[in-house]
């Protein structure tokens, strides 16, 4: 429901959610007042760096964090869970859909350092944040690049990990699932983290629709990560 507080304000009503990019508003005169989130592609809020740290498979990381991009604070839970639970083997092509400011890419490419890991997101601050860490922990077998979901991702790979942004909505969500084949290697997974109670039941059944197989290889904090291979 809108709201409006007094006769001189504009009256925000909820506009039609454009997926990536922003969630938009109306005021009662039509105009569009934007909100970015940490999924839209430019963020208008200053970046105020900062660093945090995290133990991570056994080892200390530190990253560079900021206004704009999810969990910036501390890594999330499920961010820690898919990190620490993740199946990787040496020689694979990873990719991290979604990188934000880098912590699985970042993490998975010091462990396995045998991988190539890309890194892509839709958040250009995130983006730039994102490299910073890879500098910050002199990972140098993983990059990072711009694409809207799949967009300029244009390679195959062993892996894809993800942790998706549950807010952004489901028709994104299945999209990020519904699409994954494509950029697979035969045998391919695709890892998924997600709340079990809270979207993750959902996404762990589209995933066995798309892919006729489904496995939950992790269960922490009401996290589940899911499996399918291709």
């Amino acid at each position: 429901m809108g709201h409006c507080k007094g006769s001189r304000q504009a009256c925000i009503q909820p506009a039609q959610d454009n997926g990536l990019k922003t969630k938009t508003f109306k005021s009662n005169n039509n105009n569009l007042l934007f909100m970015p989130h940490y999924y839209s592609e430019e963020q208008t809020s200053p970046l105020r760096p900062e660093k945090i740290k995290a133990v991570l498979r056994g080892k200390s990381f530190e990253f560079w964090s900021g206004s704009g991009v999810f969990s910036k604070k501390k890594v999330d839970n499920g961010t820690r869970v898919l990190v620490e639970n993740c199946i990787v083997k040496d020689n694979w092509k990873i990719l991290d859909l979604g990188c934000g400011y880098g912590v699985v890419g970042v993490v998975i490419a010091k462990i396995f350092p045998k991988t190539n890991v890309l890194m892509v997101d839709v958040n250009k601050r995130a983006l730039k944040l994102a490299k910073m860490n890879l500098e910050l922990n002199n990972v140098e077998n993983a990059n990072v690049r711009y694409s809207n979901l799949y967009s300029d991702v244009k390679e195959k790979f062993n892996i894809i990990i993800v942790n998706p942004p549950m807010t952004a909505g489901r028709k994104l969500c299945f999209r990020i699932i519904e699409e994954s084949k494509e950029y697979l290697e035969k045998e391919g997974l695709l890892q998924l983290i997600a709340k079990h109670r809270k979207g993750g039941k959902m996404l762990g059944e589209k995933m066995l629709e798309i892919f006729g197989n489904m496995e939950e290889k992790s269960k922490s904090g009401g996290y589940r990560l899911y499996v399918s291979k291709k």
